[in-house]
């Protein structure tokens, strides 16, 4: 076999990876974030028309409520302050939308039956507070999870903000998944996603992302899927009636290819356009496996 041909061959067999990119409150959960305050007796209500003084104070939103909560747990006396230990217990308490802790095999056996070879993976890239989130139920389904992080004191009170996940910040990790820089030894290279890689050695090329997501947070990445030939599916939840109108937005401003109720349930509307997503990225990485061979 020629060079090129070797190549080629390899390029192939490197591309058999299909990503699903969710984000997470409000998309797989409820706000994780406002029902940890409310186990503590903080008036959730209040905290957030608080977070918005900020936010005309010039702050980003992101940083603005961990600092808010930094600062509210010192505030506390030392018995009732958050502590690491607080939001890993709240995480192993999160109640899910219907059907998201089925979805995860039923999608893999519908890659399985196109091909054996296509591998699906399923991430999480969130603004929220990721102690919570990797300790949930389903943080096990999820090959590396991205969110907001808090330092902490010796004694496990939170600290400081050691990592923010905002809205551009979101497609540092898109880009991470495609170059094949997760895990463990990832984080120990923070500048390693700036490496360039050529088309043709990408771990997960963009076109075989599957980005979900509900909020102004993933607009970047529903753009960035969209633009490189993905997909990107807007989640709503049916009982904020108040929210429909900024869900409907995304579709307007074509930010998404579907918009659909966060239900992922069989055969609901969400389950159909996940399904589709992994059909059509599927079926051309098949597709482009008997070109290689060819």
């Amino acid at each position: 076999m020629h060079d090129a041909e070797k190549g080629r061959s390899a390029a192939g067999l490197r591309q058999k990876v299909i990503a699903v990119v969710f984000d997470f409150d409000d998309t797989l959960a409820h706000d994780s974030t406002s029902g940890f305050l409310d186990t503590l007796g903080i008036d959730v209500k209040d905290f957030w028309d608080r977070h918005k003084k900020l936010l005309s104070a010039e702050w980003d939103p992101i940083p603005a409520y961990l600092h808010m909560m930094v600062q509210e747990s010192r505030r506390r006396p030392a018995k009732e302050r958050i502590t690491q230990s607080r939001l890993r217990a709240w995480g192993k308490k999160i109640e899910f939308h219907p059907g998201v802790g089925s979805i995860f095999e039923r999608m893999r056996k519908q890659a399985r039956a196109i091909s054996a070879e296509i591998k699906l993976e399923f991430y999480v890239i969130s603004s929220g507070i990721g102690e919570i989130i990797r300790n949930t139920s389903i943080a096990k389904q999820f090959t590396d999870i991205w969110a907001s992080d808090f330092s902490y004191t010796s004694s496990g009170e939170i600290d400081a903000l050691r990592n923010v996940v905002s809205f551009t910040d979101k497609t540092r990790f898109i880009f991470q998944i495609s170059k094949g820089i997760v895990g463990a030894p990832a984080r120990r290279d923070p500048f390693a996603v700036n490496r360039k890689v050529p088309n043709s050695e990408l771990r997960v090329p963009l076109d075989q992302m599957i980005f979900v997501g509900d909020g102004y947070t993933d607009v970047p990445c529903f753009s960035l899927a969209q633009r490189n030939g993905g997909v990107a599916i807007g989640v709503y939840d049916r009982k904020s009636r108040e929210r429909w109108g900024k869900a409907w937005g995304f579709i307007e401003d074509h930010r998404v290819q579907h918009l659909v109720a966060a239900d992922y349930r069989k055969h609901s509307g969400l389950d159909d356009a996940l399904s589709m997503a992994i059909d059509k990225i599927a079926n051309n990485i098949a597709l482009r496996a008997l070109t290689y061979q060819g």
